[in-house]
């Protein structure tokens, strides 16, 4: 192949090919050899995961607080105050979760079909 020149049968050849991959199922492509298919996520588990982790971060700090007040030597204050900031920013964050998950929902809602 000369510089300069377009072989016109190789570039109608791989039109040709691209065709007739835009025509095949995208089942019938199978995965690209190497990549593994993407793990389905279930809402629902990840939802209450993050939601069971939230509590037992409360329950924890709860706990200790309960400990240092009742004279247990081995809690320090600034362990107290850390969990229970700790607890504070992970309750904060599921509830502006939970603010923009209604606001999505009552934007759906008002859509129009």
């Amino acid at each position: 192949m000369k510089t300069g020149m377009i072989d016109a049968s190789k570039i109608e050849a791989m039109i040709a090919q691209l065709k007739a991959a835009a025509t095949r199922p995208e089942s019938a492509l199978g995965p690209v050899q190497g990549e593994k298919p993407a793990a389905r996520v279930d809402f629902a588990g990840a939802l209450k995961s993050a939601l069971d982790q939230v509590n037992s971060a409360q329950v924890k700090s709860e706990d200790l607080a309960k400990r240092f007040v009742m004279g247990d030597d081995s809690i320090n204050l600034s362990d107290v105050m850390i969990n229970s900031q700790k607890a504070n920013i992970a309750f904060q964050a599921t509830i502006q979760v939970r603010n923009k998950l209604v606001s999505a929902y009552h934007d759906i809602m008002n859509m129009s079909v």
